[in-house]
Formats: C-alpha cells, structure tokens, sequence
C-alpha cells in the first residue's frame, strides 16, 4: 500500500479481520464469494498459512491459482499450507455449501487470474489437465457413462465415488531438506486421497534422482510438458521417462561424456525421435562432436523447433554446415550456440544458417565463439536481416574496438533489437592479449564512446552490456 495514500473501507476490515484469525476462519463461512479472492492474495503475501488452509477447505470456486502471486522465502511451507487444505468428499449425499475446488494451481509466474471461473456459472478452468486418464475431465466423463448405463459405482473404485481434485504444480528434485521433506509430504497427501487426487506436473526439474526414485511413482508422464535434467546418466534418463508423450521442452546438461556414445546414444535417439511435439531443446555440455545430423534427423516434420540451445558442445565445422541445411530450424527464435569453437572462414556456414532463420529468430547467443573481427564482417549483414532479432549475446570474443563501432552502428537501425551483451575490445586487456588482465579505465572509455554512438542513433531504448554486469 502506498505510504501516501489512506487506506480503503475494504483493506481496514481486512487488516482487521486478518489479525484475529481464529475469527478469520470463522467468518469464511459466511463471506460473499467475491471477497474471498482479496483476501486470500493479502493471506498468501503475508504467509498466514492457518488461514489460507482455512480458505482452501471453503474456496467457492472450481479453480485456484498462485499465478503472478510471488513470496521469495521459505515457498514450502506455504504451498504444503495450500495442499493440506484440499478436502476429498463423497459425490453421493455431499452437502449443499461443500468444497467447489477442485483444481488447485500451485505454479509461480503462470500468467492467469486467482480463479478462471470467477464471471462464469460453470464449473471451467483453461488450465486444467487434458491428458492424464486420471484428470477430472477423464474420471467424470467415466463416472457420468456409468450412471448412463444405471450401474452403481464399486466401492472399490475410489475415482467413481469421491470427487477428485487436480493438484498442478512444477516439482525439482534436488538433495535439500526442505525439498525432501515436501516431497515427502505429496506423497502422502496423495496416497491418503485413495486416487482422488491426481498431480500433474507440468514442470520437472532433476538435480538429484537417487534419493528422490519413489517420487516418480506418483507422477504421470503424461503431464510433463517440460523437463530438465542435470548430472544424471543418459541411459537413466531414458529408461526412467519411457512414457513422455507431450514434453514440449527438454533440457539435459552436465550429462555424464561417458554415457553419451554407443549404445546409450542410440537409444537416446530412438527416444527422442518419439517426441513428436518437441519445440525446445537444450543440451548443455553434452558431447555431440560431428553428431548433430543423428540429433537432427530423428526430429521429423512436424516437428519446428522454435528454441535450440547446444552450448558447450564441442561442435565442428560440420555440425555448423548440418544445422545451415536443416529444415527443422528453420522457425527457430532462440538459438544458442555458446562455449564452441566455431570455424569462421569464407562465407559458409553460419552466415547461411542465419539467413535461414532471419524470418523468425528473435534471441542469439554466440558468446566465447571466437568470433574475430573479419568473422563480425561476414555476419554483419545476414545479422541485420533478422528484422525480429531482440537479444544479442556474444561476450568473450576477440574483436577490436573498430569492429565493435561498426557492429553498433550496423545494429542501430533494427527497431526490435534492445539488447546487446558485447565483448570487450581487446586493447582492455592488458598487454591486448585476450583473455587477460582487465583495464578498467579503457572498459569505461569504452562504454562512454558506445554510449555516444547510441545517442547521436537515437537509440536510447537499446542497451549494450558487457557480460556479466
């Protein structure tokens, strides 16, 4: 609230009613419905967890999202809050006021309302699960054919008897205590519901899997529509998720070289070719030398890849020539070719594998490529072609600071362009041998004379960086 500004009628009964929370908890019972949404954002940033249990047992809604909602600390202890609130009753004789949730959307940074349903008379949420078999939407379509056909639901299936709900939450596996005690504590909540809770996770992150196998027992494959992994075996990687149907994002970094050849290759292919609806990949320090064509030719049409991040991964000449050729980047709007040694002589290939994606490229990074200053000349003018280029980056490169004026005033034309991370010339480097020692007093020259030049463009909305700053 902002200091200036006197308090509303609504924030001084809420202040009020807040700081009493047994009566709090109370006084839900009898709340108008559009009053429960202000209140439960003003719970949720103040961390009254109690309360937002209390809130979940009773919230009037089919949906209920974090969304944009953001608490930086300790986010476990209120997400388990949220959870424990969740109430699983009987579809047959449940009361008239009971529980409506029935989705309850645990992911940060998800851009949506608290609720879908807040303007509708039906029960709708547009982020509801679609593919799992035990969604809402697949256990009631059943449970509404068995009533069809007059059959009375066994009580043996949990699913046709309890209202189910659907947990959507973005999981990392990691060795932390507090990661390991919430995981903990899914697990249990969803084995206490007897199958009427489904978690869908949408979003899986893997750091550390050994501690964490039993987990994976209660997710659906089916539901990851991203998933990243760190450190881990390839081959586990591909024997744990034989069951990904609609991941539309792959991150694999750090995977063991070892494990990246032969067989383990192979069967990674095989695997991957099976991702039909693959958008995003990302594999970061995996080694993939004079391979790209094998990645490249298991990733069949439909399939476009919007985003392809190969970073650290030892790439030839060839690799470079293969992705110039490839019809599956050519809708590419990231691309992140980083850390390797890119050959930059004649006029093949990367300056063609820009103008192939020229049409559509929006984010380029070719930071520590050894991108000299005759290389800057040849790319030059395929990099002013890509009218929708917003980011730059290409830090640790040996140009001088000629070449950078050039490329500077080469780029200030490109309206959608705002970001440039540069490198930095190699007179600041002391003795001009780079990398090395750096002068800060020729850096700030520097940025002085880019600065100027960025002026006298009219260009003030484009920021050039060094990296990191």
């Amino acid at each position: 609230m902002n200091r200036n500004t006197a308090p509303t009628l609504w924030e001084l009964a809420e202040n009020c009613l807040l700081s009493d929370v047994p009566a709090a908890i109370q006084a839900l019972e009898v709340l108008p419905k559009h009053l429960f949404i202000p209140l439960f954002k003003t719970a949720f940033l103040g961390r009254q967890k109690e309360m937002l249990k209390a809130m979940v047992k009773v919230w009037p809604f089919h949906c209920l999202h974090i969304g944009t909602l953001k608490i930086q600390e300790r986010p476990y202890e209120i997400m388990e809050a949220l959870v424990d609130g969740l109430q699983f009753i009987p579809v047959e004789n449940s009361p008239p006021r009971g529980p409506k949730l029935r989705i309850l959307d645990l992911r940060q940074n998800i851009e949506c309302r608290i609720t879908c349903s807040y303007r509708t008379k039906c029960a709708v949420c547009f982020h509801s699960c679609v593919y799992s078999e035990r969604s809402i939407l697949e256990v009631e379509e059943a449970l509404n054919e068995v009533q069809c056909r007059d059959v009375v639901p066994s009580e043996s299936d949990p699913g046709s008897v309890w209202k189910t709900a659907e947990l959507l939450i973005n999981l990392s596996f990691n060795s932390t205590l507090t990661t390991k005690r919430f995981l903990s504590f899914l697990k249990s909540k969803v084995e206490q519901s007897s199958g009427s809770l489904h978690l869908c996770c949408r979003y899986l992150q893997i750091n550390q899997i050994s501690v964490h196998t039993n987990m994976l027992q209660i997710l659906d494959p089916a539901c990851i529509d991203r998933l990243e992994v760190n450190r881990v075996h390839l081959r586990r990687v591909t024997t744990l998720f034989p069951q990904l149907k609609h991941l539309d994002s792959l991150k694999l970094t750090s995977i063991p070289y070892q494990s990246c050849s032969g067989p383990n290759f192979e069967i990674f292919l095989i695997w991957l070719e099976k991702l039909d609806i693959l958008q995003e990949l990302n594999l970061s320090f995996f080694c993939l030398s004079n391979r790209v064509h094998r990645l490249l030719s298991v990733l069949q049409s439909p399939i476009h890849l919007t985003s392809l991040s190969l970073p650290f991964c030892d790439l030839s000449n060839r690799d470079i020539t293969v992705l110039s050729q490839c019809s599956q980047v050519t809708h590419l709007k990231r691309l992140n070719l980083s850390n390797n040694l890119i050959f930059w002589g004649g006029r093949e290939p990367f300056q063609i594998l820009l103008e192939r994606v020229s049409d559509t490229l929006q984010h380029l990074e070719i930071n520590n490529c050894q991108v000299t200053d005759s290389a800057l000349e040849i790319i030059i003018p395929a990099l002013t072609r890509c009218s929708h280029l917003r980011v730059i980056l290409m830090a640790l490169n040996p140009v001088t600071m000629s070449a950078l004026e050039n490329l500077l005033q080469s780029l200030t034309p490109m309206v959608n362009l705002k970001r440039v991370v540069y490198p930095i010339p190699a007179h600041c480097y002391e003795d001009g041998s780079f990398p090395g020692s750096l002068n800060r007093q020729k850096l700030g020259a520097v940025k002085v004379r880019l600065n100027s030049l960025l002026q006298m463009a009219r260009r003030s909305d484009m920021s050039w960086t060094t990296y990191p700053e």
